[in-house]
């Protein structure tokens, strides 16, 4: 066992450098979870309660043990079941965080203190890593609105006209949020075709996805504590890849006038690891022009590294159907920016729980291999995909299994990885 002062304490370390550390990690130089990203989940192994880790290359850092040989007390909230005491922490305990993880897996002298308690990934079981508080799902993709409003509303204008002027969004259920690998139960409803007369009952026939960015809250606010733009980072803590199941054939009938319902609220995947906003830094982008300038309390400011305070990611995606890959979505065409969407949704006073989780909408580009749904790619079955193994799809069918994957890049020309989200649809049950 390695002596309690073996490992540094958070208080005593310094800021890490701004280039890419060496690491005594073998790690390839283009390790989509190197030593720039380190991600956090919860996992357990066999025999032992969840808890939380590190990803590192192909390796789970056991976070509690590593703090508890340094006499901190962070080790408790690292024994949690979920981040949500970790996220109760706020920004300031996430950074120092990060740079004591840091500086023991670069720096030799903690390596014998450290490497016991990095543990293989293939031997460990991975768990959703948030208790999600309350879920929010945008619509900030202008593409994706626009597509979906010229299928669903092809006599009116493909944006409503409170579009380009706020974040749209709606409150989805954070009970049915799921862990990527989670198997999907086709959902049933009421469907109304717009040539029928009469709406019928049973299981949906255009059972669709939603590539998404998943966006991981902490701290918290006071009833009536609207969070400013200029702060919203104090309250983002990372990102997970996110799949917004959606039933198309349910949600077309239910949708107007309160929006979606049973059509959304059957399922919403995520991927197992959170990679902290403070790994994307190099993935900041300007988002790609508002036109007309949203209101003050959206408009976004200069930042002191010349950058603005509502800002894009460039990440991206692709989406893979039955083994093949059909689109390859960029979320640096989004619209609306993830602090401009959660300064929007607490501006009414609402509040900020650790483990809210908000979607980002459909991440959709300009072109057709670039649609994040399969509405979009199919034009609403309209235009069948063509799968490797010579098959048609325009919906899900029972047994097909999707796969999302994201990267974005990192400093110095590093590849930050994002993971994947999967799901497997399965038969619906009626009742």
């Amino acid at each position: 066992m390695p002596r309690r002062d073996a490992l540094p304490r958070l208080a005593a370390m310094q800021p890490t450098p701004s280039s890419t550390p060496p690491t005594w990690l073998d790690l390839a130089a283009d390790d989509p979870f190197g030593i720039d990203n380190l991600p956090y989940g919860v996992f357990s192994t066999e025999g032992t309660a969840p808890r939380v880790g590190v990803r590192v290359g192909d390796r789970v850092l056991d976070l509690a043990p590593c703090a508890e040989d340094a006499g901190m007390e962070s080790a408790l909230v690292w024994r949690a079941e979920t981040l949500n005491p970790f996220l109760a922490l706020g920004a300031h305990a996430w950074r120092s965080a990060r740079e004591w993880v840091t500086e023991i897996l670069v720096n030799d002298s903690y390596r014998d203190a450290v490497e016991p308690h990095l543990l293989p990934l293939s031997d460990v079981t991975m768990h959703l890593p948030i208790a999600v508080a309350d879920y929010v799902d945008f619509y900030a993709s202008e593409h994706h609105a626009s597509n979906v409003g010229r299928i669903f509303r092809p006599d009116s204008e493909p944006l409503t006209p409170n579009w380009k002027h706020l974040p749209i969004g709606y409150h989805g259920r954070s009970g049915t949020v799921v862990l990527s690998g989670t198997d999907i139960v086709r959902p049933c409803g009421q469907r109304k075709p717009p040539t029928a007369d009469a709406p019928t009952f049973g299981a949906s026939q255009r059972l669709d996805i939603e590539a998404e960015l998943g966006f991981v809250v902490g701290g918290s606010t006071d009833l009536g504590e609207p969070v400013p733009l200029d702060r919203a980072d104090e309250h983002l803590f990372g990102v997970v890849i996110l799949n917004d199941w959606s039933a198309r054939d349910i949600q077309a009938w239910e949708y107007v006038p309160l929006g979606p319902f049973l059509g959304k609220s059957f399922a919403t995947s995520i991927s197992p690891w959170v990679v902290t906003m403070d790994a994307l830094r190099a993935a900041r982008v300007p988002l790609p022009g508002q036109d007309p300038a949203p209101l003050d309390y959206l408009r976004g400011a200069p930042t002191e590294d010349g950058a603005s305070t509502a800002y894009g990611l460039d990440i991206d995606y692709e989406v893979e159907w039955n083994g093949t890959v059909v689109s390859r979505p960029a979320y640096r065409d989004m619209y609306w920016s993830p602090a401009q969407m959660l300064t929007h949704l607490t501006v009414n006073g609402a509040t900020v729980r650790p483990g809210d989780l908000f979607g980002s909408g459909t991440v959709s580009g300009p072109a057709k291999e670039t649609r994040g749904c399969f509405l979009e790619l199919s034009w609403s079955g309209q235009e069948p995909v063509r799968l490797g193994d010579g098959s048609e799809r325009t919906f899900l069918e029972d047994g097909d299994t999707v796969v999302l994957r994201a990267s974005a890049p990192g400093p110095h020309g590093t590849r930050i990885g994002l993971g994947e989200c999967s799901g497997t649809v399965r038969p619906a049950r009626t009742p």
